[in-house]
């Protein structure tokens, strides 16, 4: 099988995949990036994975690209522009879309009609294409313009999946009563949110540590707000890290705070923190909340503003051994035995064999990744 990703540029968070992609299809695999990374991007470390051979830029050598574009067998096409794809869909060759949801904001229902119509001209008149969600959200969003209706996956992002020799060993090795934050500091991520959470802890007596990882436009105010509410002891900023040191705070960590709003697509950092074995607390607006986090049972999800759930379910982790264990080590199997790569290129590659065989009555997949995405 010949599958070609077309996507913006390629980081440490599309590796794993592509390896497994480029493994299983015995090198017929190869990632185009469309763009150069952006600075931002770069002095975050993305921009340090060396760059493996399936990795194409297609402004090198687009003749080349077009035409594996159009041999392919399948094609995935995220951040990249679709004008790319138009002849192989013309031609009726499965092709999918990797989306996040479409209205982050939230749903503008004046615009719908026009959107429907913007939709439904290049996305309703192709039988062979299909999304893949990487988000909970992506589908229910495509559905108010009628686009995508019982055509859609359950996908995401698939970081690097550790396997520890002694699970066990690590969780008992965390800090105690040590939480982590980790994101850019920009208004819809809420670094605020922790902050606060930090002062109603040291208020009610408990001994914790919070460490920030990330910068942004917002880290002076937030620098400022710790000074202000004096919790220096308690709330170290820390500034930004590559992805491997960010990957060792979460491994000594106890709990991992994901406060972002409906404005975070996907936020690999939650795969790469249950990976750890974090005990996790996340809005559910965010996209890979619903798909990973089942609430109460591997970890915490709150409802978007509701500070005082947030502030009340953190509490019940620092205060409940048995939960907090209990989330670590069912965070750490939910990403091992289903979300991660391997598990991702096996039922991906399962999907389009039945679908390039032209059987879409059967969903060979009822759960986790590549399982239809419901709507209603």
């Amino acid at each position: 099988m010949k599958i070609v990703f077309l996507s913006n540029y390629f980081n440490h968070h599309q590796k794993p995949l592509s390896d497994e992609l480029f493994l299983l299809t015995y090198g017929n695999y190869i990632f185009v990036e469309t763009e150069a990374m952006s600075e931002e991007r770069k002095n975050m470390g993305w921009g340090e994975t060396k760059t493996p051979e399936y990795v194409r830029q297609y402004n090198e050598e687009k003749d080349v690209i077009d035409a594996a574009i159009n041999n392919a067998d399948v094609i995935i096409i995220g951040s990249a522009p679709k004008k790319l794809v138009d002849k192989r869909l013309e031609d009726n060759k499965l092709t999918f879309i990797y989306s996040e949801r479409i209205y982050k904001k939230k749903t503008p229902y004046l615009k719908l009609p026009l959107h429907f119509l913007k939709f439904g001209l290049w996305y309703r008149r192709y039988k062979n294409l299909y999304l893949l969600c990487a988000s909970a959200y992506t589908a229910k969003d495509y559905a108010k313009t009628f686009t995508f209706i019982n055509k859609a996956y359950k996908w995401g992002y698939f970081p690097e999946c550790k396997e520890y020799e002694d699970i066990d060993a690590l969780i008992a090795s965390k800090k105690k009563n040590s939480l982590l934050w980790c994101a850019r500091f920009i208004d819809w991520k809420h670094p605020e949110t922790p902050v606060r959470i930090a002062k109603r802890l040291r208020d009610d007596g408990y001994d914790f540590e919070l460490n920030m990882i990330g910068r942004g436009e917002m880290q002076d105010d937030i620098r400022n707000m710790v000074d202000d509410l004096d919790i220096s002891d308690k709330v170290h900023l820390l500034g930004s890290m590559t992805p491997e040191r960010v990957r060792e705070y979460m491994e000594k960590s106890e709990i991992f705070l994901f406060t972002s709003d409906r404005n975070e697509g996907w936020g690999a950092v939650l795969n790469e923190s249950m990976n750890s074995a974090c005990a996790v607390v996340a809005n559910q607006e965010i996209g890979s909340v619903p798909f990973l986090v089942k609430n109460g049972e591997n970890g915490f999800t709150y409802k978007d503003i509701y500070e005082d759930e947030l502030y009340n379910k953190i509490k019940i982790l620092l205060d409940d051994k048995k939960t907090r264990l209990q989330f670590s080590k069912k965070a750490y199997l939910t990403i091992t035995e289903e979300w991660n790569a391997q598990s991702a290129a096996k039922k991906f590659i399962a999907l389009c064999e039945q679908l390039l065989s032209d059987n879409t009555t059967v969903d060979i997949f009822e759960f986790g990744i590549c399982s239809k995405v419901k709507t209603k």
